[in-house]
């Protein structure tokens, strides 16, 4: 049996260039960080005394005896990427610290822990950044999935990093803070709020991905966000990074009238009014997590005030995927 745990992320800046449709043209760059929440995949060999081979346990459970007929397409998929090495059945669990579909890369953290503790689990070796290739592979070429890499990097790699997106399809990463006494410094100034709607980025990234070079003056207008963000935390003027995170969400709001809501505006707008300085939607929109810049005196106040809805705590880390358990 072997157990993965895999972070998930905040994206800061930037997002919207990471979607290759973008960046293989023009370049991009996001700011992201991992967060202590987590997703969770457990594997093990499946004993040969049932009808089926294969079960796989998330929001429903599967039980077939040809890896080929299993739904998940993740799992039939990443099964197929290493089937030389499949000779019993396996069964196949994943569970997380906070619900899918909320913005913060949960669709990728599972892909990346799964093709993680599968590799281990059949004694297979692959490289951080291996797993960062082929996890993006799986989901936007394989699958065919309109999402971005920004998350696949962050969830193989953990930190708090800018990534940077070239035209040839590779990418950097450089560390923004790496002691973890800066990065809990940093997370004491952020909240999230849940909107309460659970959404698929990919209904909603479908939207307006196709018409990303249509908007060239926003996108690069996110891309140099990234920057002034960066020389913000260098200078550690984290109040002026907060107040930034309202420009980035401006621009967001308006790449498709499907990115926000009626819900979603008054969340955003009553977290301003009850503390917070500055905010944004994570993930492509339409739902999930607002995050929230707090300033540590206000905090206290703002949770008060926002308490009708449900208000996560984090930290930023250094976690990346890795494997808990095996034998």
């Amino acid at each position: 049996m072997i157990i993965s745990r895999t972070p998930y992320r905040i994206s800061f800046f930037g997002g919207g260039t990471d979607y290759p449709e973008w960046y293989l043209k023009n370049g991009g760059e996001v700011l992201s960080g991992t967060i202590n929440k987590y997703l969770y995949v457990s594997i093990r060999d499946l004993p040969p005394f049932f009808k089926h081979k294969f079960r796989i346990v998330y929001s429903k459970i599967e039980m077939v005896k040809n890896y080929k007929n299993i739904s998940h397409g993740v799992v039939r998929e990443g099964l197929k990427l290493v089937n030389k090495g499949i000779h019993n059945g396996y069964e196949i669990h994943y569970d997380g610290d906070v619900p899918a579909r909320a913005g913060l890369g949960s669709s990728s953290s599972f892909v990346v822990g799964f093709l993680n503790a599968l590799h281990n689990h059949l004694n297979k070796k692959i490289s951080t950044k291996q797993l960062a290739y082929l996890s993006i592979n799986l989901e936007q070429n394989i699958l065919s999935e309109t999402v971005g890499s920004q998350d696949q990097i962050a969830a193989s790699f953990g930190g708090f990093n800018s990534i940077k997106f070239y035209k040839d399809g590779k990418f950097k990463i450089v560390k923004i803070k790496k002691s973890e006494k800066d990065l809990e410094k940093l997370s004491k100034n952020f909240l999230m709020v849940f909107t309460g709607i659970n959404r698929t980025a990919k209904f909603i990234a479908d939207t307006y991905v196709n018409k990303l070079n249509k908007k060239k003056k926003d996108l690069f207008e996110i891309i140099s966000q990234v920057e002034t963000a960066k020389h913000l935390l260098y200078e550690n003027k984290i109040f002026e990074f907060g107040k930034l995170l309202n420009e980035t969400w401006k621009i967001k709001r308006m790449l498709s009238p499907s990115v926000s809501n009626e819900l979603i505006d008054k969340i955003y707008n009553d977290g301003l009014k009850n503390g917070a300085t500055g905010g944004k939607l994570l993930g492509a929109g339409g739902g999930g997590f607002i995050l929230f810049h707090v300033k540590p005196e206000d905090r206290e106040k703002f949770i008060k005030k926002m308490k009708r809805n449900i208000i996560l705590d984090f930290k930023i880390t250094n976690d990346k995927s890795e494997i808990l358990f095996k034998n």
